[in-house]
């Protein structure tokens, strides 16, 4: 077998770190090289366990990434960071297929939007160019989604994540001595994830994000309006039948919790709560935001894309 060449750049984060296993694991799949600065020179397997040990970190960039000639590149660069290194490919080498995790790409029309449970894979096997969604919008999409078109008026979407999320460039978001004893509410209107989850999902909607002081992990808490009542057994069994067969997404009629997502590859769905006149629902989802919220999703994608079985 002929293993398919990946190079990941902005390896050190936590999203890298994850990536760098789950790449490990896939007989299918060699990591090549993994970029970064900070890091540069030293063995991947420091950081990474999992890696190869002749794997060193590399210091690259747009140029030298696009010269490698790899059969894939997984881009985990901060929001505006990818333009670079996607212009270079796009010019030395167009068939590498990109998959992105920035922002930066999930509102273009050429690029195909990364959500396999929800938007299929057709798009996903012959595309070049994957944006993967953020992790607070895959959380509220695959809450929201079964009831396109039956939905009355805005969804409003409450999140909290853990202060992985937030990356690991020194903030307040994720100061341990900040967050102790405390929930923290930020980008009140205007949130990113919020105009991804709108656009794609073709709804007005409201989302409020926070940070609390676990590590890992989101709960969104998602309450939508219908334009016809709906019984609860009724609405457990649309999601049941919706997600028939995505080995990632379970749906209980539990009311779901962080630790219920958290180190898992998946997302659990339920709550279901439904008002007495049966047009208010409640709906709670929970994933880990650096595995379905990252780089799970991103293996995903990458692998429909090389037409490799999930």
């Amino acid at each position: 077998m002929t293993r398919k060449t990946i190079g990941l750049v902005g390896a050190r984060g936590f999203t890298g770190r994850e990536l760098i296993k789950l790449i490990r694991h896939r007989d299918e799949l060699e990591l090549v090289f993994a970029s970064s600065r900070e890091f540069a020179g030293k063995p991947v397997c420091e950081m990474a366990p999992e890696a190869d040990a002749a794997l060193m970190f590399e210091a690259l960039g747009p140029d030298d990434v696009a010269a490698r000639g790899v059969d894939a590149v997984i881009l985990a660069l901060p929001n505006g960071a990818s333009h670079t290194f996607v212009d270079a490919i796009d010019r030395d080498c167009p068939d590498t297929l990109i998959v992105d995790l920035s922002a930066d790409y999930r509102f273009t029309e050429n690029w195909t939007y990364g959500l396999p449970e929800i938007y299929g894979r057709d798009a996903l096997k012959s595309a070049k160019r994957i944006s993967n969604p953020g992790c607070y919008a895959t959380a509220g999409q695959l809450a929201i989604a079964p009831l396109k078109g039956r939905l009355d008026g805005r969804v409003h979407v409450f999140g909290v994540s853990g202060y992985s999320g937030a990356g690991t460039t020194p903030s307040r978001k994720n100061d341990i001595e900040a967050l102790k004893d405390n929930l923290m509410p930020y980008a009140l209107s205007d949130h990113i994830h919020e105009r991804e989850m709108a656009r794609h999902l073709g709804c007005e909607l409201s989302f409020t994000p926070h940070v609390a002081a676990f590590f890992r992990g989101i709960v969104a808490t998602t309450h939508l309006s219908l334009k016809t009542p709906i019984a609860r057994d009724e609405l457990i069994a649309l999601y049941s039948d919706f997600y028939k067969g995505e080995s990632l997404i379970n749906i209980t009629s539990d009311i779901p919790e962080v630790r219920d997502g958290a180190d898992q590859n998946g997302a659990v769905i339920g709550g279901f709560d439904v008002s007495e006149d049966g047009r208010r629902l409640v709906i709670v989802s929970v994933l880990d935001n650096l595995l379905k919220g990252a780089a799970v999703q991103a293996m995903q994608n990458l692998l429909i894309g090389l037409g490799i079985s999930e």
